[in-house]
């Protein structure tokens, strides 16, 4: 006390002011020692609303006032709710420039013990950067550390999920070029309908690239104007992601193939060069060279002879017009970029020549040889030449070594047919190294061609996604049962029900049904099949859907039964019917398991743009009621079985390796 006293006497203060000055002094030295200690950890957790400073950076509890988080609520998947508890717009997936709490780095099981699953804080969301040491002057947005991803993903249903490319922003606040989400797992957790687009706005790893899964692994050209065909960028979102790559080669030649076309197409200089010749009837060797696709019989047919002569075009250098009639308007978007394969309305053969049989014989290749006009080095006689692959007869000699070189003398080739005359490309040498170089899986040529060909038209992808998103979206598996009645007057209804479904249930495709007409007991595990029928008839559609409807399946799951049209025949030349016809092939090859009929080409699109090998009802056999398919390739009817080198019949399937007899036409022939 008596140093105090002199100290009060020194500074000449009275009594009360040095009380005064003594008992601030006291206050103001802890409180600045704090502060100090504060700045050095730069660390400030929240507890029961208290800022403590603490020597660990350890969280063990972190209270988040909702009412501070202005961004919007995370959307989630219709049927992907956790446990089904959650509203759908429940919880926030990122926090908000107002959210003024940085991301601590605390331990996962310390925060999987205090946080809902709405409030995750996401590894980009926008965190402040008050304290944090990599903070720039400008105050940014910094990327902070979160939970592990792993254990997020292990814990939360699936919209709350943490994404990989959520927003990350550098210290200028700029975007960072992050990687994307992994797709394949997207796509296992969310329906078809939903899945995210990786090339969407909210990914901002892409920029303006397109990624693979929407370009089909490069198979497609960007560039194409999304709005005037939707289903051409939107198609992977339906799909599961594929196991059949296509390969360099075939990419390499797309592109080439796709400038070549853009320089010969109709109405450029080339194309109207190469016009006049053939108005004219002068030869054009040297010049650009066409092939012409004239349509016959159904669309299965169809699609099937377009994707094969596409790929003729391919191997000689020609360029691919189809002459598409009124009743095939609107089903395909166009396939390549700022051009059209469609066959100009003035063309000079259309009118007078695709009608009349007689006159086509008379320019055919089989003409050609009946005159013994065999000799390569002789020069033809017209531009032109038809070629008829329908049936057979001398046309199929077009697939002989030493005939192709004649053909390739011809500027102008009128393709007729109605079949899928791939294998018998590979009778020819060059074609068959060539095929193989195309398609070293040599049961994906069909797959490949048909997705880089065939786009539905926006009109026709309304009809499917439509249908799917309402009926088939949701379902935890898809059958797929095409049913082709080819005499329905002489084929009983109840004979091919029986046959349907000797094949479903003896090949545990559908599940059985009790005999009870009790109900099931309730499952929160209870799985769900939705079958799809494609028939010209409803009665198959009534029966199957009646008989799940009116008993339990003895494995407990929920079937529903769903058919798109029955058009009661087949419609020739009526181009809403195609629509429907059409919509109905693709809707089957969006399902996960296919059944199809005998002989159908229908059905032969349909799993082959679905890469499945589909049970193929045998119509009239009991044992077995379907068989399975070793190849996803459609089959060829009428393969070409002559022996070019011999001049003699033979069996087709011993000409060309890897091929075999189709499953359901003993003189067909498929590759494998």
């Amino acid at each position: 006390m008596e140093i105090f006293e002199v100290a009060k006497d020194k500074l000449g203060l009275d009594s009360k002011r040095y009380t005064t000055l003594l008992v601030v002094c006291s206050v103001a030295l802890p409180v600045s020692l704090m502060i100090l200690i504060m700045y050095q950890n730069q660390l400030f957790p929240l507890t029961g609303g208290l800022a403590k400073a603490e020597k660990s950076r350890n969280v063990a509890a972190l209270n988040v006032d909702s009412k501070n988080d202005s961004s919007p609520p995370a959307i989630i998947p219709d049927g992907r709710l956790h446990n089904g508890n959650l509203p759908p717009r429940f919880g926030n997936g990122t926090s908000s420039k107002n959210n003024s709490l940085p991301h601590t780095r605390g331990t996962d099981k310390q925060l999987n013990g205090t946080l809902a699953p709405g409030f995750w804080i996401e590894s980009g969301s926008r965190n402040g950067s008050f304290g944090n040491e990599t903070s720039s002057k400008n105050n940014s947005l910094p990327h902070t550390s979160g939970p592990d991803e792993k254990q997020l993903n292990g814990t939360l249903a699936p919209g709350f999920q943490k994404e990989s490319d959520s927003r990350n922003y550098s210290e200028n606040g700029s975007l960072l070029n992050t990687s994307r989400p992994n797709v394949k797992q997207l796509n296992e957790t969310l329906d078809p309908g939903f899945r995210k687009e990786s090339g969407s706005r909210n990914d901002s790893s892409q920029g303006n690239r397109m990624p693979d899964e929407k370009l089909l692994d490069g198979l497609l050209a960007p560039g194409f104007d999304e709005r005037s065909c939707a289903s051409r960028y939107q198609s992977f979102l339906f799909r599961k992601t594929s196991l059949h790559k296509p390969s360099s080669y075939l990419l390499s030649k797309l592109r080439r193939y796709e400038d070549i076309h853009k320089r010969w197409g109709p109405h450029s200089k080339s194309y109207n060069k190469a016009l006049k010749r053939l108005r004219s009837s002068h030869d054009s060797r040297g010049g650009c060279k066409y092939i012409v696709w004239i349509p016959s019989n159904g669309l299965g047919n169809r699609m099937l002879s377009m994707a094969a002569t596409f790929l003729y075009a391919l191997l000689t250098n020609r360029v691919l017009l189809v002459n598409h009639k009124s009743d095939m308007a609107n089903l395909f978007c166009e396939p390549f970029l700022n051009t059209s394969w469609l066959l100009p309305e003035d063309f000079p053969l259309r009118n007078h020549h695709f009608g009349s049989s007689k006159h086509r014989y008379a320019h055919s290749f089989g003409s050609m040889l009946n005159k013994s006009i065999t000799n390569t080095s002789m020069e033809p006689p017209e531009p032109y030449l038809d070629l008829n692959l329908a049936l057979g007869g001398y046309d199929q000699l077009a697939f002989c070594d030493e005939n192709q070189a004649l053909l390739q003398k011809i500027p102008w080739l009128i393709l007729l047919s109605d079949q899928y005359f791939v294998p018998s490309l590979f009778m020819i040498s060059s074609f068959n190294r060539e095929i193989s170089k195309l398609f070293p899986e040599k049961e994906t040529v069909f797959y490949h061609l048909g997705h880089y060909l065939f786009h539905p038209s926006n009109q026709v992808w309304g009809l499917i996604t439509r249908f799917y998103q309402a009926y088939l979206a949701k379902a935890d598996e898809r059958i797929g049962l095409q049913i082709r009645v080819y005499h329905d007057k002489t084929t009983p209804f109840q004979t091919v029900m029986d046959q349907i479904l000797d094949c479903v249930l003896k090949e545990k495709l559908l599940p059985e049904v009790a005999d009870t007409q009790e109900p099931a007991p309730p499952s929160r595990n209870q799985t769900s099949k939705a079958i799809l029928i494609t028939s010209l008839y409803s009665e198959y559609y009534e029966n199957m859907k009646n008989m799940y409807w009116t008993r339990p399946t003895v494995t407990g799951e929920a079937i529903s039964v769903y058919q798109p049209s029955h058009e009661a025949y087949q419609h020739f030349g009526d181009n809403m019917h195609n629509m429907k016809a059409w919509a109905d092939i693709y809707l089957l090859s969006l399902c996960d398991v296919l059944v199809t009929s005998t002989w159908s080409t229908f059905g032969y699109v349909a799993h082959g743009l679905a890469g499945l090998k589909s049970w193929i009802w045998r119509m009239g056999s009991k044992n077995p009621a379907c068989q399975r398919a070793i190849s996803m390739e459609p089959c060829c009817h009428f393969p070409l079985s002559y022996d070019c080198k011999t001049r003699v019949e033979v069996n087709a399937a011993t000409l060309v390796p890897n091929t075999m007899h189709c499953e359901d036409r003993k003189n067909g022939l498929k590759t494998v």
